[in-house]
């Protein structure tokens, strides 16, 4: 069987057929025009920003904080791409043009935030000086782990860039995170297709991979100023929590799209790998139907108080 490297190599052509695809699948589209510039004005000196001015739910805000920060380390993400498959060919083309698209996201998110002032801009900015100036970023310690995770990370941030739009009661607001989500749909696909090619190339390698994963898996916010205490806001609000992910991510990524349970020809190790991560799975599942739960529960009795 090739080495991981080697599946990288033969997965060039896939890489040159899907970026294909994806350009034909793309939409031009512009920031500018997804920004409500005439409710804006300007910030006065040393002004306070005023959260009772537009009331929102702290999970809601905490997703729009967080999402936003992410967006803005995009120049480590590109860093570590292009490091991990390389400049040249198809895979350099691609990784560029993925970074033009989701530069995009970084410019309509703070301009929305900025005129309609839903997020403090000196809390956001001095959190982006330190989230930048950090430059941490998910390392997976092989190319198919790479695959592996971004697969999962593009659909888990399009499902928390459309969720946080749903909790928005501003259509201007819903209109863009649908265009943002859109996006990273699109690099989902790309990604969840070429770890599929993998496994037809390499399954035992890429299986183990995928349990690295699945088993190490974090949102991306490494960094991020309190991220610890945003993620439980977010998860809180049922923007993205244990549930979320089990149905949205990775019930129809590793268990309907990469048809785990079914893959044949797999050495002692990837065997071993899939029954863990076929676990882990339904353990997820089972958890975050719990806490969901009772996270409903609470907000029933709430109501009743």
């Amino acid at each position: 069987m090739p080495h991981p490297s080697g599946v990288i190599a033969e997965l060039t052509p896939v890489v040159e057929r899907l970026l294909n695809t994806h350009l034909e699948r793309s939409k031009e589209w512009f920031p500018h025009e997804f920004v409500p510039w005439s409710r804006g004005r300007d910030f006065e000196p040393d002004e306070v920003w005023d959260a009772t001015r537009e009331p929102l739910p702290d999970g809601v805000r905490s997703s729009l904080f967080v999402n936003l920060l992410t967006e803005d380390n995009l120049p480590y993400y590109f860093h570590t791409i292009e490091g991990m498959y390389g400049a040249d060919e198809a895979w350099g083309t691609w990784s560029r043009r993925w970074t033009a698209e989701e530069g995009r996201h970084s410019i309509v998110m703070r301009d929305y935030l900025t005129v309609t002032r839903l997020l403090d801009p000196v809390e956001l900015e001095r959190a982006r000086m330190q989230q930048v100036s950090g430059g941490q970023v998910p390392q997976p310690p092989s190319p198919l782990d790479g695959l592996a995770y971004v697969a999962m990370q593009e659909l888990a941030t399009r499902v928390a860039h459309r969720n946080t739009g749903q909790h928005l009661t501003d259509p201007v607001g819903v209109a863009l995170m649908n265009r943002v989500a859109a996006d990273e749909n699109l690099h989902f696909l790309f990604y969840r297709d070429l770890v599929s090619a993998a496994l037809e190339i390499d399954p035992s390698a890429t299986v183990c991979a995928i349990e690295r994963q699945v088993r190490t898996f974090e949102m991306p916010g490494t960094g991020i100023v309190d991220f610890g205490a945003h993620a439980a806001a977010i998860a809180r609000s049922g923007i993205y929590d244990l549930q979320v992910h089990h149905d949205a991510v990775l019930t129809p990524t590793v268990l309907r799209q990469w048809r785990l349970a079914e893959l044949e020809g797999l050495d002692d190790e990837a065997e071993l790998a899939r029954d863990r991560v076929l676990k882990r799975i339904e353990r997820i599942g089972r958890a975050g139907r719990r806490v969901a739960r009772r996270r409903d529960e609470q907000l029933e009795a709430a109501l009743v108080a």
